[in-house]
Order: C-alpha cells, then sequence, then structure tokens
C-alpha cells in the first residue's frame, strides 16, 4: 500500500510541529520550504489539519502553525484513515477517477476484495496505538529540528 502524498506531507508536518520550541511557530511557508513541496499542496493540507483541530494557524506577527494537544496524541491510524479514505485497495467496481473503468468480471466471487480487505485494515490497526508524538520522539525528533534548520538551495 502506498501513502497518498497529503497523507505523507500531514504526518510529517504534525511531527515537525511536535518537536517545535513553544516560541517555534514555523509559518506554511517554512513547512513547505523544509519539506520540498509546493506551497499550494502543504496550505492544503495544513487547512486540513487546521479542521480537525490538529494544529492553529494565527497570521501576522508573531503568527504560525502550532501543533494543539489533540494533535499531539493523535493516533497515527486515525489520522492516515482520515488522508487515505475508507475506499478499498482496488477497483473491483469500474469507479475510476475517470469513471471510465469496467467492472472486474470476477467480483461476484473473487476473494481477493476481501483479503485486501483485511490486510488493510491491519495496516490501519497497526498504526492506531501510534501518536504523532510517539514517532516525533527519540532520534527522529533532533534530525526534523537539523532538516528544518537546512538552508535551502
Amino acid at each position: 500500500m502506498r501513502l497518498l502524498r497529503s497523507t505523507d506531507l500531514a504526518l510529517r508536518v504534525l511531527m515537525r510541529l511536535a518537536v517545535a520550541g513553544e516560541d517555534a511557530n514555523p509559518t506554511t511557508r517554512d513547512v513547505a520550504e523544509a519539506m520540498g513541496v509546493p506551497y499550494t499542496h502543504a496550505a492544503k493540507v495544513v487547512a486540513e489539519l487546521q479542521h480537525m483541530e490538529l494544529l492553529t494557524a494565527r497570521r501576522g506577527r508573531g503568527g504560525g502553525l502550532a501543533l494543539t494537544e489533540r494533535g499531539r496524541t493523535a493516533s497515527v491510524g486515525a489520522l492516515v484513515r482520515a488522508f487515505e479514505g475508507e475506499g478499498d485497495v482496488v477497483d473491483c467496481e469500474g469507479a475510476s477517477a475517470s469513471g471510465a473503468g469496467t467492472p472486474c468480471p470476477l467480483r461476484s466471487a473473487c476473494q481477493l476484495r476481501g483479503a485486501l480487505r483485511r490486510a488493510q485494515e491491519a495496516f490501519f490497526a497497526s498504526l492506531d496505538p501510534l501518536t504523532v508524538s510517539d514517532i516525533s520522539a527519540g532520534p527522529t525528533g533532533p534530525l526534523l529540528l537539523e532538516i528544518s534548520r537546512a538552508p535551502q538551495p
């Protein structure tokens, strides 16, 4: 299973904010530059995280992004589910994004769909006990801070 780019970025933004000091409130632009992603993509992810009440975003002098307590204790599994959605790993019904898909002829008797669904749920379940604080601790935290301080080309 491969995570969507927005899921990956959301987790990295939260991890970065988890190790930020009380006085260090990076802006969305700072985060986008440090992560090497387009500002517009980072802004969409930050807006969704703010809507989920996992971070706060303040404009102007002294503004920036800050992790909320809810964001610090958020389950990684729940975050991945929220960004990835509850859809199946495979599109058996042919309802592709373009709408031009053809339903799989095996869909009425196939056992693969169920097996993949169970594997997907096991993947999410393995992430459920982890929090943003957990995945930001240890050697990860200092590295996140170092990456954020690295000069951008």
